[in-house]
């Protein structure tokens, strides 16, 4: 039976369960036995106010059961500065940039083609997945489909950001691109500026 690591020696990953796949993948193609992963609920990207208390909530227990080594799976992610000011207090860091859409890209690249991209609604391989969760029913638009060119008027297209390249994805992001009325643009980004991130973190 392999023996646990001493909690000195582990490396615990604070994220948002929309990243969770991804940072399990990380982990396992780069040999990160001592990364542990704790996820608070994806959904909270719809609240972001909920993150930060939970967020103080998760290094609180960390630190108590003697884990040393702490790194935030969360960009800014519309917390109005909050992560930023747990990080400064605990001396942890985080994922560099706004949000995932941006270290997915390439945060450089990301903010340097947004200036010019301002109407496109983005979606990631966990979003798409989870369209209707994500979108349709926080946005009520199953009950009230009038909302959507209100809400979404502005916009002219949705641009899928994939992880991964899997072509059930790719036909669901096209579905709800249709649904939105927008135009379709596909990217694939890989994992981005998070391998390198959590790789770093690991080290």
């Amino acid at each position: 039976m392999t023996e646990s690591k001493p909690a000195t020696d582990r490396l615990r990953v604070i994220a948002c369960g929309a990243i969770a796949r991804e940072v399990l993948a990380i982990k396992q193609v780069n040999g990160l036995d001592h990364l542990e992963l704790e996820c608070l609920p994806a959904i909270w990207h719809v609240f972001p106010e909920k993150i930060a208390p939970a967020m103080r909530q998760k290094i609180a227990e960390a630190r108590a059961e003697g884990v040393e080594r702490i790194f935030i799976g969360y960009a800014e992610c519309g917390t109005q500065g909050e992560i930023d000011r747990i990080c400064a207090e605990e001396g942890i860091e985080r994922i560099a940039g706004p949000h995932c859409y941006a270290f997915f890209t390439g945060t450089e690249k990301f903010l340097a083609e947004c200036e010019s991209e301002f109407t496109a609604f983005y979606l990631t391989d966990l979003i798409t997945r989870q369209f209707e969760a994500f979108v349709i029913e926080p946005l009520k638009l199953d009950r009230h489909p009038e909302l959507r060119d209100m809400v979404f008027g502005n916009y002219t297209k949705i641009v899928y950001l994939a992880q991964t390249e899997d072509p059930a994805l790719q036909a669901k992001a096209k579905w709800a691109a249709d649904y939105l009325k927008l135009d379709y643009e596909y990217r694939y980004t890989g994992y981005g500026d998070l391998t390198a991130a959590l790789t770093t973190a690991a080290a």
